[in-house]
């Protein structure tokens, strides 16, 4: 791997292979279980199938391998684990491809945009869903991140940033709630409710 470019992966294969390059073997659906109590916190969590795929191509490019474990009399399961050329190409990939700014595709914030179209109860619903969305959220974050706390120094960094932003994000939604009744207050419009 040393002095040859990346392979151009999407942004999915880079996440698995980052799941993979923590110590020991997991399957399929611990990446899931993984991600989910992870990185959908501050990225997105991955499809099942789409994990699959992606470990199917990281095995062709040499990047992990697999291997077969019984489980039980019935039943075996794929067990991965990370290749030292796939660590050298992560580490590559950490250290060498910008970032690039968040992506805000903030569904919530278009329906206030569009909140000429809506009725004054919908728009109030909307927001009361996704403070109660943050919140519970929150809960989420912060269990993972107890769990994470002794045995994953990092990935806890960033669930302590995920903590954080789903705290503004409640927040924000509740700031949002009352800035909506103000507008309609000043509008004259439905009482506030």
């Amino acid at each position: 791997m040393t002095g040859d470019p990346l392979p151009k992966l999407p942004a999915t294969a880079w996440a698995v292979l980052g799941l993979l390059s923590f110590p020991g073997e997991r399957s399929g659906y611990d990446l899931k279980k993984w991600a989910d109590a992870s990185l959908r916190f501050f990225y997105w969590s991955p499809a099942l199938s789409q994990i699959y795929s992606e470990l199917k191509r990281l095995e062709q490019l040499g990047f992990a391998v697999s291997r077969i474990a019984s489980q039980d009399e019935l039943r075996n399961k794929r067990l991965y684990r990370i290749t030292d050329s796939g660590q050298e190409a992560l580490a590559t990939w950490a250290r060498e491809t910008p970032a690039g700014p968040p992506v805000l595709k903030h569904g919530v914030a278009l329906r206030v945009w569009l909140g000429h179209l809506s009725e004054p109860e919908e728009l109030r619903k909307t927001l009361v869903e996704h403070r109660d969305y943050a919140a519970s959220t929150l809960v989420e974050v912060r269990a993972s991140e107890d769990s994470a706390q002794d045995r994953w120094p990092f990935p806890a960094l960033v669930l302590k940033w995920s903590e954080r932003y789903w705290q503004a994000e409640r927040d924000l939604a509740d700031g949002m709630l009352a800035d909506l009744e103000d507008l309609y207050r000043k509008q004259g419009g439905e009482a506030a409710g």
